[in-house]
């Protein structure tokens, strides 16, 4: 049996922000078994935790592939190692395909340092225009492909055509952003090839926030995504890592009969 639990992440109660799962194991799973885990759990991202002395290795698995970052199944991770396998404990690091994550509990918020993933500009072609379904200000890519749009009521109308997105094969999905009424900038994601809106995406927010960074001229920003359960992520950009706080409400607990 696996203990296994479900995080909303980056949200101040259950049924906001991002929920993830977290199985917490005793040993290594094989890859196929933890893919048809996280298929079964349906769920955007299934983190595999495994203790190593006193770090963790971690393991992100969508319902379909591997993926080699995610900021919001690290948050939950952080909480269940925190609040549920080693209460107390304030500091975590996870070993990880993007190298080592440091994450650090204060009171109620989790600090997550994230490589950073400066984007670069991205010219704006007939064919992503096509892609996109809407004419952008600019485009940057990093992972992702970052979009901005006039305003954040752009941003909220936002309709994707997933056919369309998936064609913008250089990316692995498709944020976009604008200057925030309310916060510095707001923003939403796609995954083209899930065919979903990511509620809540920490790992996105490793470009966003360098780049809104540079046009606001501020290293310390509140970011917003528009989802419909939507999220709150308070961003810090240094030189090589964006720093990403947020809070987590369990949902569940229980085992997975395997």
């Amino acid at each position: 049996m696996i203990a296994y639990y479900v995080v909303d992440a980056f949200a101040d109660e259950v049924f906001q922000g991002n929920p993830a799962g977290v199985c917490l194991l005793e040993e290594d799973l094989p890859d196929q078994l933890m893919q048809r885990i996280a298929a079964e759990n349906n769920l955007s991202e299934t983190a595999f935790l495994r203790r190593e002395g006193e770090t963790y290795r971690l393991r992100w698995f969508t319902p379909t592939f591997e993926i080699d970052l995610c900021g919001h199944a690290t948050l939950a991770s952080a909480h269940v190692v925190c609040t549920l396998a080693e209460p107390g404990r304030d500091r975590v690091d996870f070993l990880t395909r993007s190298g080592t994550l440091h994450t650090i509990k204060r009171g109620e918020l989790y600090e997550m340092a994230l490589p950073s993933r400066r984007p670069a500009r991205v010219e704006v072609t007939e064919a992503v225009i096509s892609a996109l379904g809407v004419e952008p200000l600019e485009v940057w890519g990093a992972r992702d492909l970052c979009v901005l749009l006039e305003d954040e009521a752009a941003v909220r109308a936002f309709t994707p055509d997933y056919g369309g997105l998936l064609t913008l094969t250089d990316w692995l999905g498709v944020a976009v952003t604008a200057r925030g009424e309310d916060c510095d900038f707001v923003s939403r994601y796609f995954c083209p090839e899930l065919r979903l809106e990511d509620p809540v995406t920490g790992s996105s927010h490793s470009s966003l926030a360098p780049l809104w960074g540079e046009k606001l001229g501020r290293t310390e920003l509140t970011a917003r995504q528009l989802s419909q359960r939507g999220g709150t992520l308070l961003c810090r950009v240094g030189e090589d890592t964006v720093t990403i706080s947020g809070r987590a409400a369990l949902y569940l607990r229980g085992q997975l009969l395997i």
